[in-house]
């Protein structure tokens, strides 16, 4: 019988049998299946489990959490189930069918804005400190700037004023920070082309060179063709070909046509590298690949994106106008996060300018800076959620505040996409108090301040009205994201409260010395030469969210790994990619060379150690093969992890990312 026969029964009976399993492999840590029905998987069950450390879905796997000893529970569990284990490459490519449309694209989406996300939290404060500085007013006495200039008002008496209108100093503030601004909204573009082409894996060059044609200077603003008439646009705006015509129109922050656009450039760089003599191809698969990008850029998929935003605009103005405006406000409320991500919002201020034209006021703008302070209340609830992982709170914090100044791409793009389930929370609490503040009748005198400060804007008769629909736009969000977590409700990639932890098995913990005094302390060494990231940098995020353990990732430079500290081997993975040390103290560390390395099956590791054998710091435990792994596509980062947790305090030594080399201390672990 094997060790974990009986846990391996327990498992496969509670995910519905050996015929709700489509496929099975494993990692170095869990359990991966691809089930034919996820809903006839039993959660509770597979908790309570005492082999299971946890379980989550992520990109259509059903994953089971079980540790170091996950080969052996493998093993035992193909020989009571009769399945035959497969290729992880074949579970990823059955797992897609698990994917419904909206999760590839999210995935899709999340794949290409991650390396965009430093530039765009940069961009989003920044324009949120331009919102309040061009929009929240003042009282200024006497005095006021325009264009920079201080300027006398007449009679000494008081005047409200913007605070870039009455301080110099925060005026050239403001026009500073446009520069940044600009480069990183304006621009987006470029950007969204470029990382498509990274994704794709095509010439990246290529994809900056097509964004800049998409925001060239000799093309009309994209926030100015609202305001051009069709006889100027047909006048100047336009290259006439004799025979045909194509508007100069750019697309700035436009994402969906950027999008479009990198796709369709990456497909045909593929497609003629096919059959274009590689001799020629420097030559002619970058000329035949961008200029009819080019092309279809500006006479299809950017004319195409502009109509959908017409019909947009149209029906948002008979919706405002009709006698169920309050339903339209609550529907606008939740579609009008979707749009941001298309760059269709641009055309709602087209209408609010020409509501508040024509009534004086708009109800409009106080639907779109609830949505703001919707996706920040979100966001903040999954800071909430992950307190831990802080890499996360680096994008979420500032995220946050971000949305809550009136600019949501950060929030959106860094994280309510990637969960999806804040995303819909935000939505859902933007459309309820959106459809309260319209039913309420809430106004506002002006556009332009979002989030928080947007209450500035409002009509002073509407001001107290407007704090319920601000605070439902909190307090909604905020208990959705719980409950839809909680509840695996839209919840894609996120594990629910699981009763995850690092917890050792019980065989393993009789190893553990006993009688170490609270407050001990071990040094952890680096096992590898090269350059020392945290943790949350990790690719997989069973690594990345501390589910296994603390610690961080290691990017060899050299294909030597050595023990972090005097020790005993306590397990060496069937595949040689990991290995287990116990401390003489009782720490225990899993060092994993690799994402995905179990793949290789032992090909590029051997091993110099045996299990159970006593080491020293600094010996060599095995060796890998680092162009090898990288020519197989993967990854050769390492996370070297202190897996008991629960026992040990676990702290970085030094400053992270630097270089390292074998032997320079680490991380310390103290007992708690």
């Amino acid at each position: 019988m094997g060790k974990f026969e009986k846990q391996a029964e327990e498992l496969l009976d509670a995910i519905g049998g050996k015929e709700n399993v489509a496929a099975v492999t494993h990692c170095a840590t869990r359990m991966r299946f691809v089930l034919n029905d996820d809903e006839k998987a039993d959660k509770k069950r597979i908790e309570a489990i005492s082999t299971t450390k946890g379980m989550f879905t992520n990109a259509g796997q059903f994953q089971v959490i079980i540790g170091n000893d996950v080969a052996e529970f493998y093993n035992d569990f193909s020989a009571i189930s009769g399945i035959e284990g497969v290729s992880k490459e074949a579970v990823k490519s059955a797992a897609k069918t698990n994917q419904n449309v909206v999760q590839k694209i999210v995935g899709v989406l999340a794949e290409i804005f991650t390396p965009l996300l430093p530039a765009i939290i940069v961009g989003g404060l920044i324009l949120g400190l331009r919102n309040i500085l061009e929009g929240v007013q003042i009282e200024a006495l006497g005095q006021a700037v325009e264009g920079g200039v201080k300027k006398v008002t007449t009679g000494g008496q008081p005047v409200w004023n913007t605070i870039v209108q009455v301080s110099p100093f925060w005026n050239g503030v403001n026009s500073f920070l446009w520069l940044p601004g600009e480069a990183i909204f304006h621009f987006l573009p470029v950007g969204i082309t470029w990382s498509v082409t990274r994704k794709m894996g095509t010439t990246q060059i290529l994809g900056i060179v097509l964004g800049i044609t998409l925001v060239s200077p000799q093309l009309l603003n994209a926030y100015a063709v609202n305001s051009t008439s069709a006889a100027e646009i047909a006048k100047n705006w336009t290259w006439d070909f004799g025979f045909f015509t194509m508007e100069k129109i750019g697309y700035q922050a436009q994402v969906i046509p950027a999008m479009a656009a990198g796709f369709l450039l990456a497909y045909l760089e593929r497609f003629f590298r096919k059959y274009i003599p590689e001799a020629v191809s420097m030559i002619f698969v970058p000329l035949f690949s961008l200029l009819p990008t080019i092309i279809a850029a500006h006479a299809i998929i950017g004319p195409i994106g502009w109509k959908i935003g017409q019909g947009i605009s149209f029906v948002v103005n008979a919706g405002l106008t009709s006698s169920v405006s309050w339903l339209f406000g609550g529907v606008f409320g939740i579609l009008y996060a979707p749009l941001v991500i298309t760059g269709l919002h641009h055309t709602a201020l087209a209408i609010d300018t020409q509501l508040i034209a024509d009534y004086g006021s708009t109800n409009l703008w106080p639907l779109i800076d609830l949505s703001n302070i919707a996706q920040g209340a979100s966001v903040f609830a999954v800071y909430l959620l992950h307190k831990k992982n802080k890499k996360e709170a680096e994008i979420s914090v500032p995220s946050t505040i971000s949305a809550w100044l009136g600019v949501t791409e950060p929030a959106m793009f860094g994280i309510n996409l990637k969960y999806l389930y804040p995303f819909v929370a935000a939505m859902i609490g933007s459309g309820i108090a959106g459809m309260v503040s319209t039913f309420m009748g809430v106004r506002a005198n002006a556009i332009g301040v979002g989030g928080l400060p947007g209450i500035l804007a409002i009509r002073g008769q509407d001001m107290l009205k407007f704090l319920l629909p601000m605070a439902i736009a909190i307090v909604v969000p905020v208990i959705l994201t719980f409950f839809f977590r909680q509840a695996g409700i839209f919840n894609k990639l996120d594990r629910v409260g699981a009763g995850v932890s690092a917890d050792v098995d019980a065989d393993a913990t009789e190893t553990q010395p006993t009688g170490v005094a609270l407050g001990t302390q071990v040094t952890i060494v680096s096992p590898l030469k090269g350059d020392v990231r945290p943790l949350a940098d990790a690719t997989d995020p069973v690594f990345s969210e501390c589910v296994m353990g603390q610690g961080v990732i290691i990017i060899p430079s050299e294909g030597v790994l050595s023990a972090p500290f005097d020790g005993v081997v306590s397990a060496i993975f069937p595949t040689k990619h990991a290995i287990g040390l116990v401390s003489d103290d009782g720490v225990e560390v899993l060092m994993h060379v690799g994402m995905d390395t179990v793949s290789l099956a032992g090909k590029g590791f051997e091993t110099l150690v045996k299990q159970g054998q006593q080491v020293k710091q600094g010996e060599h435990l095995l060796s890998f093969d680092i162009a090898f792994i990288k020519a197989q596509g993967l990854v050769v980062e390492t996370p070297v992890i202190v897996t008991n947790q629960d026992s040990f305090q676990v702290d970085t030594i030094g400053q992270l990312p630097r270089v390292i080399t074998s032997g320079d201390a680490v991380m310390r672990a103290t007992k708690i």
